[in-house]
């Protein structure tokens, strides 16, 4: 990686560890303000997605990023950003940049993606359907990996 990807790879890094450090703050103040065990209960259980959540966003950031390296595509450091990591899924899976919009329609937002994955699973040589698995529970985590990691 070079120098400018490393920066904001360990900026998304920081930004994970405060938003953890934040989650772990809201819980133990809510358990302090309220003795109730349901209060510290409910301030583990934020804590607990938070810490999923940001493992989920660092797997998935790592994956795209390393889909973009093998894919040759530019600035594979924006998987790391938010937003900004659409469109670099946009770049690999060679689709214009306007379907970002399409992307924030109910319904169509779901096709879309499907569509965008199938490309992306195409652009690593791979079987279309891979593609349709972000939509089937389960396989949705398994599927960006299995296109990063394999060869």
């Amino acid at each position: 990686m070079r120098n400018g990807a490393v920066a904001y790879v360990r900026f998304a890094a920081l930004q994970v560890a405060v938003c953890v450090g934040l989650a772990f703050w809201a819980g133990t103040a809510s358990a302090q303000m309220h003795s109730s065990g349901g209060a510290a209960a409910a301030g583990a259980l934020v804590t607990i997605m938070t810490l999923v959540f940001a493992a989920f966003y660092v797997y998935t950031a790592l994956c795209l990023q390393v889909i973009a390296r093998k894919t040759n595509t530019a600035n594979g450091w924006l998987a790391w950003i938010p937003i900004a990591n659409v469109f670099l899924m946009l770049n690999i899976a060679q689709k214009p940049a306007w379907w970002f919009l399409l992307l924030l329609v109910p319904v169509v937002n779901v096709v879309i993606a499907v569509i965008v994955w199938m490309k992306i699973a195409k652009a690593r040589s791979k079987a279309e359907w891979w593609g349709i698995m972000v939509i089937v529970p389960v396989m949705n985590v398994i599927a960006p990996g299995y296109l990063a990691f394999s060869e």
